[in-house]
């Protein structure tokens, strides 16, 4: 065989090759997405899942993922235990750990986190409180505070309040008003003298002079305030899922952390890489001006790390306050096989 004739027959079987391997790449991408939905709230902690869905960061793992949005955190649990929703991210509730007592939710990963230096829910007090005398976070004893619904992270950040300053939840009355927007309602209509809101509502109020900021929960009572979530049936079913999912929010968590985490010797932000980029994410999908957004960026683990002593202590607050069943391990309500955990 001639080299011209053996060269050719090379070239030819390589091209058939790469043609070959090129096909079966083709048929891989052109497999469709596998549909999948979660559940959120359009606050700045919600910003890891709006970027992993603005960035392809879900499509790269083969997932077409819709963004469902909800109004208050106990909504988000209930449609992932109804199957409305596939994954659920949001506030630890009272109404959660009842649902995960009844094997119908289970915390795979942690969401943000109220942190020292990072605004990301704030105690604000109506004007006229305010002339009349509220001016800290400590004299909330005594006042009307409005609040989604007993139970819900709000209740709890009262609780931890209270129990800092010598007071109970009994001490303040709670006005439950179902979901933020009307918690905003009652406090510009003068019908409270206070709520505790996500640093995007807070600064808003503050702007439109609404009301006075007090303080800061991060800075008074830190805590694992939010937490990724599905079915235990999503997790014994539809593992790839979930794993696909998780690298994905991982991915984004990540990228969050990098651009909007780091501080200086002075506690101030740092722009880090893509700031501007994922900042201008954040605002679109909480229909927020950037400023606002930028000023109340929450802090969230950059490999998804829950606190997992702090989701025990949540657990058995609730339980002391007759809000869930003391039989209720407060480690079952956790599977973090996924995150790495």
């Amino acid at each position: 065989m001639s080299l011209a004739r053996f060269t050719r027959r090379a070239v030819i079987a390589t091209a058939g090759a790469a043609f070959a391997a090129g096909t079966l790449m083709s048929a891989a991408l052109a497999q469709p997405l596998e549909k999948a939905t979660v559940g959120a709230l359009a606050l700045s902690s919600s910003g890891p899942i709006f970027i992993a869905k603005a960035k392809g960061y879900f499509e790269k793992e083969g997932l077409d993922v819709d963004v469902k949005m909800f109004t208050s955190a106990q909504q988000v649990p209930v449609a992932v235990a109804s199957g409305d929703v596939d994954f659920g991210v949001t506030g630890l509730t009272a109404g959660f750990y009842n649902l995960a007592s009844k094997g119908a939710v289970t915390i795979i990963a942690a969401q943000s986190r109220d942190e020292p230096g990072f605004p990301l829910s704030a105690y604000m007090a109506t004007n006229a409180a305010y002339d009349a005398g509220l001016k800290t976070p400590a004299d909330l004893k005594g006042k009307r505070i409005a609040i989604t619904t007993v139970g819900s992270t709000f209740h709890y950040m009262i609780g931890l309040l209270a129990h800092k300053n010598g007071f109970t939840v009994k001490d303040v009355t709670m006005v439950p008003l179902q979901d933020v927007p009307k918690m905003v309602a009652a406090f510009k209509g003068g019908q409270v003298d206070a709520i505790i809101a996500p640093s995007t509502v807070s600064r808003q109020l503050a702007s439109d002079g609404a009301g006075k900021i007090l303080g800061w929960v991060g800075d008074e009572t830190p805590w694992q305030l939010g937490a990724l979530f599905t079915a235990p049936a999503t997790m014994k079913e539809r593992r790839p899922l979930v794993e696909k999912f998780m690298r994905a929010y991982k991915t984004a968590l990540a990228e969050y952390h990098a651009a909007f985490n780091g501080k200086d010797a002075q506690g101030r932000m740092v722009k880090g890489p893509g700031y501007d980029e994922l900042l201008g994410i954040i605002a679109a999908a909480t229909k927020q001006k950037p400023e606002i957004v930028a000023a109340g960026l929450p802090y969230v683990d950059p490999q998804a790390r829950l606190l997992v002593d702090d989701v025990v202590n949540q657990v058995k607050f609730w339980q002391a306050e007759g809000q869930v069943d003391k039989s209720l391990d407060p480690k079952s309500v956790m599977d973090l096989s996924v995150a790495g955990e």
